[in-house]
């Protein structure tokens, strides 16, 4: 559990322990609470102004999304990763958010826990970086929101190799797992596609420079943030066409394989057939009787009803394999 203060300008940048003290010196200052008690949020909340909903629905996990406050922009992104194991459909992405409280000279980072997006621009900032060094808090913000979208895309690229791996089973393999497979596909896009979406709107009102916090000459930057979000969701759609694809082939491969079933079965039957009408017909050996079957009573009768079945049976073995049955 921790609350950081940061206060960096054009040539400077330094560590403090109190908010107060930070935010009374000259330039930007960011202000990072990792993991805060609600004594900690409170006191945050309270030195910034920002309205406790805010900080609630961080807590509650809600969709990303950009609001304007009386004095500041607040931004709720979410970072992204594939869950492992058995999930739920909301757990096939999971997710951890990110609120980012954006003013005219000041930053506030909320999360439950370390943020790799936040966790690096922040070090990048101790150690003087001048893209970051007087450019404001603002476009501290977009390196932020840069990082966690950046991370989209390696979840996506973990996505198209699992895609890869199904399209190649579905070929040579109808057993229930590859089945399982393409619908674990297919509930990771659809989880994927539910945090995309959101997160592109969320950076479109930045990209537009609606709030005031966010300067003209950082509206580019969102921008461009906005453009990759675009395009995420652009190859989240391929991927669900090919996932799609990929049921429809298993589908097919899986009735295509019962169609070659039921034609074999069908050839045993058809040949079966005769044989049983054969075996029953001479089955009814009524004894005295001038009416009973006179094959029954002849030296060769056995031999000659056995080599009339296997006569038909061979007649009938040859016509399938001329019509591709067999």
């Amino acid at each position: 559990m921790t609350v950081e203060s940061l206060a960096f300008s054009d040539e400077t940048v330094e560590t403090f322990r109190d908010m107060e003290t930070a935010r009374a010196e000259p330039g930007s200052v960011w202000v990072r609470a990792t993991g805060a008690t609600p004594v900690e949020l409170e006191r945050v909340a309270e030195e910034f102004g920002i309205h406790h909903l805010s900080v609630e629905d961080i807590r509650n996990g809600v969709r990303p999304k950009t609001e304007e406050f009386e004095g500041y922009t607040f931004v709720l992104l979410k970072t992204a990763g594939l869950a492992r194991g058995d999930t739920t459909f909301q757990g096939e992405i999971r997710a951890e958010s990110v609120g980012l409280f954006v003013g005219e000279d000041w930053l506030v980072t909320l999360s439950e826990h370390d943020i790799d997006a936040v966790e690096r621009i922040w070090r990048a900032a101790l150690d003087g970086d001048r893209r970051i060094l007087g450019r404001g808090a603002d476009f501290t913000a977009y390196r932020i929101c840069d990082g966690i979208v950046d991370s989209y895309f390696d979840v996506l690229d973990l996505i198209e190799d699992r895609i890869e791996e199904v399209e190649d089973a579905v070929i040579t393999e109808t057993d229930i797992e590859t089945l399982e497979s393409i619908n674990s596909v297919r509930r990771e896009l659809l989880s994927f596609r539910k945090l995309a979406w959101p997160t592109r709107e969320a950076v479109g009102y930045l990209a537009r420079g609606d709030p005031e916090e966010v300067r003209p000459e950082t509206e580019k930057y969102f921008r461009d943030v906005y453009d990759h979000l675009v395009q995420l969701v652009d190859l989240t759609e391929t991927y669900r066409d090919l996932a799609s694809g990929a049921r429809d082939i298993y589908l097919n491969s899986l009735s295509v394989s019962t169609n070659e079933v039921m034609k074999k079965l069908t050839v045993v039957a058809t040949i079966v057939l005769p044989l049983t009408f054969v075996v029953g017909l001479y089955g009814m050996n009524f004894a005295d009787s001038p009416y009973n079957m006179p094959e029954l009573g002849w030296t060769y009768g056995y031999p000659a009803v056995m080599l009339g079945m296997l006569l038909v049976t061979v007649v009938l073995v040859v016509y399938f394999r001329q019509e591709g049955w067999l």
